[in-house]
């Protein structure tokens, strides 16, 4: 693959915005975006669908440590466990998310402090109507390749609820500009690690992930359906040893690929060297993708880029354009 095919195949330039995920993150959390600090707060709901979305899971991997409990909402309806000292978090990227807006009009009628992200839409109309507090924040190309913008924005906003510190964020930032060296559509050689899994990639894969990268994987999935027009699938990699081991018996053109953490539990570590002596012992192919060493913030986000670039890199090699999604477009406009 050459520069050409990213220019044939992927002509409204998602990799070019991909080249620039290191600036759009350093320029987000170093704007002049205003925080906002809530008091005694206990529980924190956060709210999004698909590119959106995946910001929640990382928050809830960041938050998991801490005495704050942690909800996701991936649809219409919140917990019922809202109470003063709750904060619910809504990101639309588009602003237009039926599923958020609907969250947000359930919130703003309970006795809960709420905080919007998007780049506009109806979610701005509303939060203008109605004095809820919101910040706008612009849009990269689509959803997905504005997830470093959104990550970094909502990290400097609630900052003094997240518990991650200004070296972590740093650290996780310079990374970023580590990786996009090795993995940007400058660098179309055998040293690219995103270019290389894109070429083993010709097939369903099957995530592997660990406690702690379900945000990796989560994303991995959903960039792959999204980008790729392809199946994929994850699971908890302890959990898949009571069951879903066992589908690998039959012959099948699914791949594994194991997101391995650097700092994993023991007993986690050893699982893995007993799941890969097993797929080895089956003659099944399979990759491993090592977390790098950093806090988990840096671990996520840079998972992310690497495995994100991949399947921008598999979509262009399979003669796809890795933007419009049809599918997604037909439910909305039947909704």
């Amino acid at each position: 693959m050459d520069y050409s095919d990213l220019e044939k195949y992927d002509p409204s330039g998602m990799h070019k915005v991909y080249d620039m995920w290191p600036k759009i993150a350093r320029d987000a959390y170093e704007s002049d975006i205003e925080p906002i600090d809530f008091k005694n707060i206990n529980h924190i709901i956060f709210a999004g669908m698909g590119g959106s979305g995946a910001m929640s899971d990382i928050f809830q991997a960041i938050l998991s440590k801490t005495k704050i409990h942690v909800s996701i909402v991936k649809g219409y309806l919140l917990p019922n466990t809202i109470d003063s000292n709750t904060l619910v978090v809504i990101t639309s990227v588009s602003g237009n998310t039926e599923e958020t807006l609907t969250v947000l009009e359930s919130a703003n009628k309970l006795n809960c402090k709420i905080i919007c992200f998007s780049s506009g839409g109806k979610l701005e109309e509303f939060c203008i109507s109605n004095k809820v507090n919101y910040r706008k924040i612009p849009l990269y190309n689509n959803p997905r390749t504005s997830f470093p913008a959104y990550l970094y924005s909502i990290l400097k906003v609630l900052n003094s609820m997240i518990p991650i510190n200004n070296d972590c964020i740093e650290e996780s930032i310079e990374q970023l500009e580590n990786f996009a060296k090795r993995i940007s559509s400058s660098n179309l050689t055998k040293t690219n690690p995103s270019l290389e899994l894109a070429e083993w990639m010709s097939d369903v894969p099957f995530i592997y992930y660990p406690s702690g990268l379900q945000a990796a994987a989560i994303r991995f999935k959903n960039s792959f359906q999204e980008n790729i027009q392809s199946h994929a699938i994850i699971e908890d990699v302890i959990e898949s040893c009571h069951n879903g081991v066992v589908a690998w018996e039959t012959p099948t053109n699914i791949k594994p690929i194991l997101l391995q953490g650097t700092e994993d539990y023991i007993k986690t570590k050893e699982r893995w060297k007993i799941l890969e002596k097993y797929f080895k012992k089956n003659n099944i192919d399979y990759k491993v993708i090592h977390s790098i060493n950093g806090n988990i913030l840096s671990k996520l986000i840079n998972l992310i880029y690497v495995l994100d670039y991949a399947t921008i890199y598999r979509a262009v090699m399979s003669s796809i354009d890795p933007s419009p999604v049809k599918s997604i477009d037909y439910i909305k406009e039947h909704l």
